[in-house]
């Protein structure tokens, strides 16, 4: 077999197309186009770099004696599954789906406490003979109620556990056109995407602002605490845009780069993803803690950036520990 012929099945069995090659080789489509039509052949520097994406030898690539299906079937991985485009879709609809029953239950365990706010509200307000004792009463079983419908929905993710699998827990390769044809799928969703990214983190820094006005201009505790209810329902419509669509952009990105093959987390990512768990339901907590022993909305918004750094801290503290141990 001639060299243009092990490029062109060397490359479908990676499923690159001309253009993916060319620009890993950082030459025109036409350049590759010409090397597989037998038109010209690459120098040498151009066949070394050829095999190192290749993972062939140069000998492999120069000799006509050495034929390409029995070379690959010695090297390749047994356990290597091959993706069709299919499959590939298919994966990253499951992802979607399984992120919307992630923020459904996302959504009840975050407004589990908005009915508490709504009611107490309602007892506050000098119209309405609403008692106190009642609304707490109301506020608890609502909780009680949508806390386990949360933690269901949660749970029901895991019907999907059987499809994915394959996909995060096997290597994998793409067939030939499902890296390119993903790719322009991409593409066209990162748009998209960046909008919602967009949208959510606007409305996550913007939830606590009809709080903060009604508190300094109006300040009566029947509003404050029905815009509390309101932040809540803000914080969870962001939360609603940006799960589905990071899930849906990070399957993109997994199918494109064959599950990350080889890359592992840095020190940091893995102390980050140890600590925020507990760290930021912690924080949340003290912070609605503190604002509503002090009903002091305009003060207690400063645990957000001191949280922040703080964190930040903890995670470099970690490394410096893990570090000193080894």
């Amino acid at each position: 077999m001639i060299l243009s012929e092990k490029i062109i099945k060397l490359r479908k069995q990676l499923g690159w197309s001309q253009e993916e090659l060319a620009e890993k080789m950082d030459v025109s489509r036409q350049s590759v186009s010409k090397w597989e039509s037998t038109n010209s052949i690459p120098d040498l520097n151009k066949i070394i770099r050829l095999a190192g994406l290749f993972n062939v030898s140069t000998d492999f690539l120069l000799k006509d004696d050495i034929d390409t299906t029995e070379y690959l079937n010695e090297s390749a991985d047994a356990d290597t599954v091959q993706v069709s485009l299919e499959q590939a879709l298919s994966y990253i609809d499951n992802k979607k789906a399984q992120a919307k029953l992630t923020a459904k239950g996302v959504a009840f365990f975050v407004c589990s406490s908005a009915p508490l706010f709504f009611f107490l509200a309602l007892s506050n307000m000098r119209n309405l003979d609403f008692d106190v004792n009642m609304a707490v009463a109301l506020g608890l079983v609502s909780i009680f109620l949508m806390i386990p419908a949360g933690i269901r929905l949660v749970i029901s993710t895991n019907q999907y556990n059987r499809a994915l699998t394959p996909f995060e827990k096997t290597p994998f390769e793409l067939a030939y056109g499902v890296h390119s044809a993903c790719s322009e799928k991409l593409e066209a969703f990162t748009p998209s995407y960046n909008n919602r990214l967009s949208l959510a983190i606007a409305l996550f820094i913007t939830s606590s602002v009809p709080m903060l006005l009604v508190n300094i201009f109006i300040g009566r505790v029947d509003l404050v605490l029905l815009m509390l209810a309101a932040l809540l329902f803000i914080v969870t419509a962001g939360l609603w845009i940006i799960i589905p669509a990071s899930a849906q952009y990070e399957a993109y990105k997994h199918i494109l780069n064959e599950g990350d093959k080889g890359r592992e987390l840095t020190r940091s990512e893995r102390h980050a993803l140890k600590l925020a768990p507990f760290y930021w339901p912690l924080t949340v907590a003290i912070y609605l803690g503190w604002s509503l022993w002090t009903m002091n909305w305009g003060v207690t918004w400063i645990i957000w950036p001191v949280a922040s750094v703080l964190f930040a801290a903890m995670v470099g503290l970690m490394g410096l520990l893990e570090k000193d141990r080894s």
